[in-house]
């Protein structure tokens, strides 16, 4: 039963990641793409790599997946927090459809 659960985790982990590369590619300017590979390559890698920590059933290999795990989770959001800013101060337009800029609102208050 363990194997089913990790198995079946590993392939909603690849789907979620496929689904980051395909809005990385698709989606029309850096702020959307970074939330597309943020988001889903997140999600879909720590499901990856919990179900690897399930199915091995050896301690050090789970080990060494929930810790990669834990790093994903508190890295990935801080790194595409942190090209969003660099990308936003530098100049880099938002799409012209978006309706929301909430620097640009902060600014002027």
């Amino acid at each position: 039963m363990t194997d089913f659960i990790g198995y079946t985790l590993v392939i909603i982990g690849i789907l979620f990641d496929i689904f980051g590369c395909i809005g990385l590619v698709r989606f029309p300017d850096v702020y959307n793409r970074l939330q597309a590979s943020t988001k889903c390559v997140t999600l879909g890698t720590i499901l990856l790599l919990v179900g690897v920590a399930i199915v091995s059933a050896s301690g050090p290999m789970a080990a060494k997946a929930i810790i990669c795990a834990v790093f994903i989770l508190l890295t990935s959001p801080t790194a595409a927090h942190a090209i969003a800013k660099g990308a936003y101060a530098s100049g880099v337009q938002l799409w012209k459809d978006s309706v929301v800029d909430k620097y640009a609102e902060e600014e002027r208050d």
